[in-house]
């Protein structure tokens, strides 16, 4: 059953209409509930068009004037809970211009001369993303630093390093974490990249062919901070790249901590005991007492998910559309609030809780000593003794065999009976099957030997300043 109509004055938009809006219709078209945090983009953005109007003499000064004090009454109403949205009114856009009206007159009906919806939402978006794109990097930093804090206390901590979540090589603690900081430095670095296009003008534009009035589209720029302008009408009001772009650097950075928490995860448990996390970061079980459960990590690893999601969301919005703006876009907004919301949450709580991180070493080192992780330097000191790899590969299968049969680790066999496999094994093998041995021997740029790693650490300090 269809609701019950509205008075068609309180559309705000037409007077072609020979009935009002249904109230299911108003319902559902509606924006003004969730794009009203916009409000001082709209604000900004208008505040700039009328300066170019007036400049370019379509509106006179006196219009201007009335505008630019308007306008400071609606953003100070809105700053203080004072301002009235209604959902007759659709969005953001006609509230603000209507209480303008209220309180200007005939200044306000004036300022959306030029422009349309269509260019005033689009400006408004990338106004608004601009600003939380830099509310963000800062926050990548914040979670570098705290994991090179971590680091740069770990960096002789030895761990097993795994392939197949089997143990496979020994690394230093600090140069796992380092992995990590790589991440979200290329994350730091796809969000610039994302500014860049997310920075560009589409005001004056107008609905989508562009206006016959002489707007100095370069002056509004200039005024707003826009690095260069969308050149082609059509494209400027209909293009949503920059929001899918922004979902696709937030989904790759919430991949990254998914990952990361993750291993909080595994380190915490009972069966790896690397780590312990701060109370202030987990919680208790309703009915086993003994549980300390890390639910933060737990649950920035799941709302991995519904960044994905948005993304996803944000691709099949925009696949159908053919030129120019359509009614669909109005859907781009919800999922890029969220996507803000989350990862900015997400980034701030994830680098708390590292900085929280209480590393156990012993365990750590017992871990590392299981599943031979040093094989592979005694092959390679086979190598060394000139070997072919592959025959010294096949030398220290046996070894482990060996190893295994005797419940022992490989730095435990007698020397004989390792030379017994090949004679080439020489007295400083026992050095090459120590875990601070295997360490040290990767010294190659970017390895785990705790001399490259300091250096890694110093090279990020100063990156990150």
């Amino acid at each position: 059953m269809a609701g019950n109509p509205l008075d068609k004055k309180s559309q705000g938009w037409s007077a072609l209409f020979s009935e009002p809006m249904d109230v299911l219709v108003q319902r559902y078209t509606a924006s003004v509930g969730f794009d009203r945090r916009l409000a001082r983009a709209d604000i900004a953005g208008s505040l700039a068009h009328a300066r170019m109007l007036a400049a370019q003499k379509v509106i006179a000064a006196q219009d201007l004037a009335d505008i630019e004090r308007g306008l400071e009454q609606v953003g100070e109403e809105i700053d203080s809970g004072r301002f009235e949205w209604k959902l007759e009114l659709e969005d953001v856009h006609l509230n603000i211009e209507a209480r303008l009206t209220q309180l200007v007159g005939d200044a306000g009906k004036r300022l959306h001369t030029g422009r349309s919806r269509n260019d005033q939402v689009a400006t408004d978006i990338r106004l608004w993303l601009r600003g939380e794109i830099d509310a963000i990097a800062p926050l990548l930093v914040q979670l570098q630093k705290a994991l090179l804090d971590v680091a740069a206390q770990h960096t002789d901590t030895v761990m097993p390093g795994f392939t197949h979540l089997q143990v496979a090589q020994p690394v230093s603690f600090a140069h796992h974490l380092l992995a990590y900081v790589e991440m979200f430095a290329r994350d730091a670095e796809r969000l610039a990249d994302v500014r860049k296009r997310t920075n560009r003008l589409p005001l004056g534009a107008a609905a989508l062919a562009g206006t016959s009035y002489p707007l100095d589209r370069d002056a509004v720029a200039r005024e707003l901070g826009f690095e260069a302008l969308s050149e082609n009408s059509l494209d400027a009001v209909s293009d949503r790249d920059f929001a899918i772009e922004f979902a696709a650097f937030a989904s790759i950075a919430m991949v990254h901590v998914s990952r990361l928490a993750e291993e909080i995860v595994l380190w915490m448990s009972q069966n790896f005991g690397f780590i312990d996390l701060a109370d202030r970061y987990c919680t208790g079980s309703s009915i086993m007492p003994q549980k300390r459960n890390p639910d933060v990590a737990e649950l920035a690893r799941g709302k991995s998910g519904r960044v994905i999601g948005h993304l996803m969301g944000l691709l099949t919005l925009m696949k159908g559309q053919p030129l120019t703006y359509n009614k669909d876009n109005q859907e781009d907004k919800e999922p890029l609030f969220d996507t803000v919301d989350t990862l900015a949450a997400t980034l701030r709580i994830m680098a708390e809780m590292v900085g929280g991180i209480r590393v156990k070493p012993d365990a750590m080192r017992a871990a590392a000593l299981k599943g031979y992780a040093t094989a592979t330097d005694l092959a390679d000191h086979l190598v060394k003794e000139g070997v072919p790899f592959r025959d010294a590969h096949e030398v220290v299968a046996h070894a482990v065999k060996l190893a295994l049969a005797r419940g022992v680790d490989l730095a435990e066999l007698p020397l004989a009976e390792l030379r017994a496999l090949h004679p080439s094994i020489g007295d400083d093998a026992r050095d090459a099957l120590t875990l601070e041995g295997s360490l040290n021997s990767r010294a190659v740029r970017g390895g785990t030997a705790p001399a490259q790693v300091r250096a890694q650490i110093e090279r990020h300090r100063r990156r990150l300043g």
